[in-house]
């Protein structure tokens, strides 16, 4: 089953420059596009039924896939106008997806589809990758030889997923993969003879967080030859290198736990600090 690239509209700016991502995205992988919108019956709007209200919201997503046909003609696109919770909608709707683009504001709180608890449920609890775009965002960026930045850590198959959707991307881009691993000294009492050793054999710990970072590009370089790869290993908290590298990425691309508390769905320290302040957009991939 070929997956359509999902985008989420719901009138903002920042929306309507993901629908423009998400667009450019589908044409560069082949994919369709699918436009989702999902509304809520106004009752306090006393003088519009529902079913003025609902071609309300068609108008304005018709209005929206228009300028991005028109932009590319080939491009296979959808509509969903659906009447529905939010939350509930789109990750039915990213559930289905190869990616669900949406929009941010970034340097501050989430707005229009991710307002409050909804994007934090979306994302969350989505199977399939989110991508955030800001609005302004602009294709200039995904040009000028920046790159597809990722964030690596643990074991290879804690970031196979997030590795996979980078070297995707920068394949269908022609870029190249930054690949970034963050280390930080581990408590003293954390070691055990045999790691010590193991940290000896090696030459300490920066050395054996390169072959780490290695090791696991290593499938990935093999299944992407032509993808150029940069690899950055830099002493620090996650969230701190990656905003370090931010400003020279056309994707920045955290990977996500699922995290649920007594209080809800969360996302993590790392993607929640990449989605307030790194400039470009950044997709958020779930474990495998």
């Amino acid at each position: 089953m070929t997956r359509p690239i999902t985008a989420g509209v719901d009138g903002t700016e920042e929306s309507l420059a993901a629908l423009d991502w998400a667009g450019r995205e589908a044409v560069r992988r082949g994919l369709p596009l699918r436009v989702v919108n999902a509304w809520r019956y106004a009752e306090s709007l006393a003088t519009a039924d529902r079913d003025t209200q609902h071609g309300w919201v068609s108008e304005g997503v018709t209005e929206a896939v228009h300028a991005v046909s028109e932009r590319h003609p080939e491009l296979r696109v959808s509509v969903d106008v659906i009447e529905s919770e939010p939350a509930h909608a789109l990750a039915g709707a990213a559930a289905e997806a190869e990616m669900l683009v949406l929009g941010s504001r970034g340097h501050g709180p989430v707005i229009g589809f991710l307002l409050g608890s909804v994007g934090r449920q979306v994302i969350a609890g989505a199977t399939r990758p989110v991508v955030l775009v800001r609005a302004g965002d602009q294709p200039t960026a995904e040009a000028a030889g920046r790159d597809v930045v990722v964030g690596q850590h643990g074991d290879p198959e804690d970031s196979a997923a997030a590795l996979r959707f980078g070297f995707e991307t920068a394949a269908a881009r022609g870029a190249a993969v930054r690949a970034v691993r963050a280390w930080t000294l581990p408590p003293v009492f954390a070691y055990s003879p045999g790691s010590l050793k193991l940290l000896d054999d090696v030459g300490g710990l920066e050395p054996y967080e390169k072959e780490a970072l290695a090791e696991a590009l290593r499938p990935w370089r093999q299944r992407f030859p032509d993808v150029p790869v940069a690899e950055h290993v830099e002493m620090g908290s996650a969230g701190q290198v990656l905003l370090s590298v931010a400003g020279r990425a056309q994707l920045m691309v955290v990977g996500r736990r699922s995290h649920r508390t007594a209080v809800g769905a969360r996302i993590g320290s790392v993607a929640h600090g990449m989605l307030h302040h790194a400039d470009c957009p950044v997709a958020v991939v779930p474990h495998g």
